[in-house]
């Protein structure tokens, strides 16, 4: 588990100075993109009386990687050294929750966010309990996603150039899904190795 955190923490660090070198100095809003991201959850599991829903679990999990990619942000931030952060994560991170209504911790790790701006391991453990993801499951979606973030920077995402839509009408999201599911996560290089089948696939 530290070491997936250690690889996780240096991915962040990565992505984030490609968007700006000193990107610590710029003082992000971290805890409003999460919040953000705990609304659009929301729609996807599903709150509205009035008709009916069904929670879509995958949407919910990416959500859930989202939120984790500007957590570690935080964590970052705070000066720590990897090998401490990890070693909190490690402590800190519970996968479990005694609430039957996975709204009702969406709120209360909305709210901790909300009322002091950092990121709440503990609570967040009880969101990914909600859904049934392993620490495993975050390690493997998390990389898929972070690479994914590398390919589209690479290929002119800031400028517009970049092609969402890929060579069978599908999304970029969707191939990393299958890219990621045919990949041995625990094995060395798995985030290089990742990049490369993307590569491969954008060029068609």
């Amino acid at each position: 588990m530290k070491q997936q955190t250690r690889t996780m923490l240096q991915l962040q660090d990565d992505m984030n100075s490609k968007v700006h070198p000193q990107w610590r100095e710029q003082g992000n809003a971290w805890y409003r993109a999460i919040w953000i991201e705990c609304g659009e959850l929301m729609d996807h599991y599903g709150w509205k009386w009035w008709k009916h829903q069904s929670p879509d679990t995958e949407q919910v999990a990416l959500e859930l990687v989202d939120i984790w990619h500007f957590g570690l942000s935080i964590l970052l931030e705070s000066g720590a050294s990897a090998d401490d952060i990890a070693e909190q994560v490690a402590s800190t991170l519970t996968i479990a929750t005694d609430e039957a209504d996975f709204r009702v911790d969406v709120e209360a790790f909305t709210a901790a966010t909300l009322a002091d701006k950092q990121f709440h391991l503990q609570l967040f453990g009880r969101l990914m309990a909600g859904v049934d993801m392993s620490y495993a499951e975050l390690y493997r979606r998390y990389v898929g996603k972070n690479v994914l973030n590398f390919f589209r920077q690479d290929n002119g995402y800031k400028d517009g150039s970049y092609r969402k839509q890929w060579f069978d009408g599908r999304e970029d999201n969707e191939h990393l899904v299958e890219v990621v599911d045919t990949l041995d996560a625990a094995a060395e290089g798995f985030s290089q190795a990742v990049y490369q089948a993307l590569a491969q696939r954008y060029a068609k």
